[in-house]
């Protein structure tokens, strides 16, 4: 049996509508399901949200607590933490036309929903402060990465946009604040093999291999006897790559909390000491309309972090 296509729901303080499919199974309630499919909200909580309709079929009514589950149709909610920390940081909208939104993203907001966030993401924030419920990433930073963050507007030219990145057609430039090395020679071009570590899932190691991650590093400054700012060209999209080819060379990014030793999760954020990583400018030709476009920051590294 067919499902019914999805339904175009109204955001909820920014938070689009999530679908969830209904298989046959034996369960009695929507309540039953949702509990067991879900379980990362409890069953009180669901319960609760039924009584708020918070949760609708696909037709788009509110189901009750005792609602009857029914397989072979969709059922919608909006993403609700009670306990989602908050990020004392705003974003910046640089730019807005019909098809692209460029902001600038602040240190330790993720850009889209996972784990503990939901709303104090830079999506939610955006979809809050347009009204955009189409809006999406074209690209991913890192939640503890500043700068410059693309999004498409509109599904119909999303994949034109993203195909800049697949095809590393796109010009990026971030700068860093690291350690410095007085046998270093700069600038260098590092081409090295970055896979997932087999422990610690987090971090990205340097393995022997044909590379796959490829940055072109300069010096902009010192700042001091130990410390320096790096300008830093990724020509790939490697997870973690510039942290970890920068800490490859030994020069770890200050702030940095995945390298070279993972720490562990913290309840309570420190955010007087932000990755010292900031997407600074990033250039392309626009796939639409063929001209150049270049977009910069309007954030700083601190000097010292």
């Amino acid at each position: 049996m067919a499902r019914p296509p999805k339904l175009a729901l109204p955001l909820r303080e920014g938070v689009a509508a999530s679908a969830l499919a209904c298989p046959p199974g034996p369960w009695p309630l929507v309540l039953d399901y949702l509990a067991e499919r879900l379980p990362l909200v409890t069953r009180a909580d669901w319960a609760e949200r039924l009584r708020r309709g918070d949760v609708l079929d696909d037709q788009g009514h509110a189901l009750a607590p005792e609602a009857l589950y029914q397989p072979h149709r969709r059922l919608y909610y909006w993403r609700w933490l009670a306990d989602e920390p908050e990020i004392p940081f705003e974003a910046q909208i640089l730019h807005l036309d019909e098809h692209l939104l460029v902001a600038d993203k602040p240190h330790f907001l993720p850009v889209t929903p996972k784990g503990r966030y939901v709303r104090e993401t830079l999506l939610t924030r955006l979809r809050r402060a347009t009204g955009l419920a189409d809006l999406s990433p074209i690209h991913r930073l890192d939640r503890e990465t500043a700068g410059l963050t693309l999004f498409s507007v509109q599904p119909g030219s999303r994949d034109a946009y993203q195909r800049l990145f697949r095809d590393r057609a796109v010009e990026k430039v971030y700068e860093a604040v690291a350690g410095w090395r007085e046998d270093l020679s700069l600038p260098l071009s590092l081409a090295t093999r970055l896979e997932e570590h087999p422990v610690d899932f987090m971090q990205m190691r340097t393995v022997d291999g044909e590379p796959n991650a490829f940055t072109h590093i300069a010096l902009i400054e010192r700042l001091g006897p130990t410390l320096a700012r790096y300008e830093l060209r990724p020509h790939s999209g490697v997870k973690h790559q510039l942290r970890a080819q920068m800490d490859s060379l030994g020069l770890p990014l200050r702030g940095d909390r995945i390298y070279p030793v993972l720490q562990p999760v913290e309840e309570t954020p420190d955010f007087s000491r932000p990755l010292q990583l900031l997407a600074r400018e990033i250039g392309f030709v626009d796939p639409l309309s063929g001209a150049t476009r270049r977009f910069r920051t309007g954030l700083r590294l601190a000097d010292i972090a």
